[in-house]
């Protein structure tokens, strides 16, 4: 297996290429996948952050918001229900018994989150700079795109994680059980400032709080904890998972 991929007529790096290029096609050609995971974000933004915006930085924070909001949806639902279909189907072990690279497979399903990501956050920068009237800095664009790209990460683990535990139903249920939730808890759809005082005492659990938290930094509308206590927890939750979730996988296949 090793022997086939590090040919020089066939380097590894290609392989890690055309797994990501299929994953993404093969995501691409699910239209109930990829019409509410870019629509719903979009869709919300422009109902309560451009038409019932209502001024004093609003559109600002749910530019913000809504763009960890869709990145969530892209990696859970990527993840959590395309792994546990794929783990059913055998396909994981088919996968580990192609003349790849251990872990492409991975890779490849990480950067069509990431693309998916990439998609979404140029559609609400674009909606709230047109509509929105959102002005900001060149480096605050370019910082919120980055962030929203990276940020798959922690819930494409979480989903990892929830793939390897349940069935293709199950996890398509776990998710939409887990997402709205978290998304609304942390604060991603109004500020938790606005709610009950148990819910912003509670919010920190949730490691979408964390990444609203880092995205809010960047246009000046965040609680004021530290940056760098947020990045560590999702460095954590990131880490954690993927290795439970790659020992259960192993185990299973």
């Amino acid at each position: 297996m090793d022997t086939i991929a590090r040919t020089p007529s066939f380097p590894v790096w290609r392989c890690y290429v055309l797994e990501a290029g299929y994953e993404l096609l093969r995501q691409l050609r699910e239209p109930a996948f990829v019409l509410p995971t870019l629509l719903f974000p979009t869709a919300f933004y422009l109902l309560f952050g451009v038409l019932l915006s209502g001024g004093s930085g609003q559109a600002e924070y749910m530019l913000a918001g809504y763009g960890v909001f869709g990145i969530m949806g892209a990696a859970l639902f990527g993840f959590g229900a395309g792994i546990a279909h794929d783990r059913e189907r055998g396909l994981l072990r088919l996968k580990r018994a192609l003349p790849a690279p251990p872990g492409a497979w991975l890779v490849a399903k990480m950067v069509a989150a990431m693309a998916f990501a990439a998609v979404i956050s140029l559609l609400l920068a674009g909606l709230a700079h047109i509509l929105g009237g959102v002005s900001l800095a060149p480096w605050q664009w370019v910082t919120l795109f980055v962030v929203n790209v990276l940020g798959v990460l922690p819930f494409c683990a979480i989903g990892l994680y929830i793939g390897s535990l349940v069935g293709g139903n199950a996890a398509v249920a776990v998710v939409n059980i887990l997402f709205l939730p978290m998304a609304f808890l942390s604060g991603l759809w109004m500020p938790l400032s606005v709610l009950p005082e148990v819910f912003t005492r509670l919010a920190p659990v949730w490691p979408a709080y964390h990444l609203g938290q880092v995205a809010m930094k960047v246009i000046g509308l965040d609680s004021g904890g530290a940056l760098w206590l947020h990045l560590a927890v999702l460095a954590v939750v990131t880490a954690v998972l993927f290795l439970l979730a790659r020992r259960r996988l192993s185990a299973a296949t």
